[in-house]
């Protein structure tokens, strides 16, 4: 990775802060709780794939149409996380292969 990539990196995830910044109140709690839980089991390609911009977009078209966020996602905010990212490889799958592995062979 060179300087240049990450330099254009901190460009896109300032701008992409900014968008969740403009959000409501509501809307921006919803997304800090659900990136946190999206970092924690989420996808391995989360930092840089379409998903946390995509939510993003979701979340403008539900304020621009009028709805509340728990109208657009309902209550269970990690049950719509899940759904997001079924059929990805996530950390917790990660995790479920280490601990799988025959014993020793760890760190190999």
């Amino acid at each position: 990775m060179s300087i240049q990539d990450i330099i254009e990196g901190k460009k896109r995830w300032r701008a992409h802060a900014a968008r969740v910044k403009a959000l409501p109140p509501d809307y921006r709690i919803v997304y800090k709780e659900m990136q946190k839980y999206l970092f924690k089991v989420g996808p391995v390609s989360l930092p840089d794939g379409p998903l946390l911009p995509g939510i993003v977009d979701f979340f403008e078209e539900g304020v621009a149409a009028g709805k509340g966020v728990l109208e657009l996602i309902g209550t269970d905010v990690a049950a719509f996380c899940d759904e997001l990212v079924e059929g990805s490889p996530t950390y917790a799958d990660v995790y479920q292969e280490s601990i799988r592995a025959e014993p020793g062979a760890r760190g190999k």
